[in-house]
């Protein structure tokens, strides 16, 4: 009896095991376990994410860098996404006037909603306008974030136009592929972004959201008009030609 208990004990052990590591296999399980993890341990520090990711990133990052005529880590450096195509761009700059450069693109996994400004909280959609980075979350349930400043001083001014109330917030560039209202960009990609950003630090970091690519001749019909969106637009449109357009990599 008690050899077929232990045969039994041993084949549920056996089971849960596998199912663990079937689990494990999918990144929102594996996401939620470190996050846990995390913070049993009393979470992680900025500097200690640095310390932990930093030589693997700067490995992959290093010579898209200094490709583009920079020094590892440049001074500022800006993301730059595309919501129609799906990609952000990356751009560094090594003096406050100094002319930026194309370092990398990232395909953005997840994103939700459709063309067009975020107006209220709940709307599933991702902003469009010239942001910065206002916190970097080291603890972030999506392995690592960089929250934007969203809503910004423009989004505020035309909500109070307009009356409109509860903007919503914590729009983030952040990791895993599912997103509500954020960029996800993989675990990888934000790897990259996170301690690149801690690098230059979060001050130094533009973040440019865009509803397509204005530098490119194609004609752009935007879905939702407005006298202030069409004026946010032809404002990107601006912001954009600062950003030389570079090859994919």
């Amino acid at each position: 009896m008690r050899s077929s208990f232990r045969r039994k004990l041993s084949l549920t052990a056996a089971a849960l095991v596998v199912l663990a590591v079937f689990a494990f296999s999918f990144e929102p399980v594996r996401d939620s376990f470190w996050f846990l993890w995390g913070r049993l341990r009393g979470g992680y520090s900025v500097a200690k994410r640095v310390q932990q990711l930093g030589p693997a990133v700067e490995a992959r990052l290093r010579r898209s860098v200094e490709a583009a005529g920079l020094a590892y880590p440049p001074r500022d450096v800006a993301y730059v996404a595309f919501k129609d195509s799906r990609r952000l761009e990356v751009y560094g700059r090594m003096s406050p006037d100094g002319e930026w450069r194309f370092i990398k693109t990232y395909p953005i996994l997840g994103l939700s909603g459709k063309t067009g400004p975020k107006l209220v909280e709940g709307d599933y959609q991702v902003p469009e306008g010239i942001y910065r980075a206002e916190f970097l979350n080291a603890n972030s349930r999506f392995h690592l974030a960089v929250r934007l400043n969203y809503p910004n001083e423009l989004d505020k001014r035309q909500a109070l136009a307009e009356g409109r109330a509860r903007l919503g917030g914590d729009i983030m560039i952040h990791g895993s592929s599912a997103s509500i209202g954020c960029l996800a960009m993989g675990n990888r990609a934000i790897e990259d972004l996170f301690v690149l950003a801690a690098l230059v630090s979060k001050e130094r970091v533009r973040i440019v959201i865009a509803p397509t690519d204005f530098r490119a001749a194609a004609l752009f019909v935007p879905i939702v008009r407005g006298s202030w969106i069409d004026s946010l637009y032809v404002d990107l449109e601006t912001e954009l030609q600062q950003f030389p357009k570079g090859e994919i990599k």
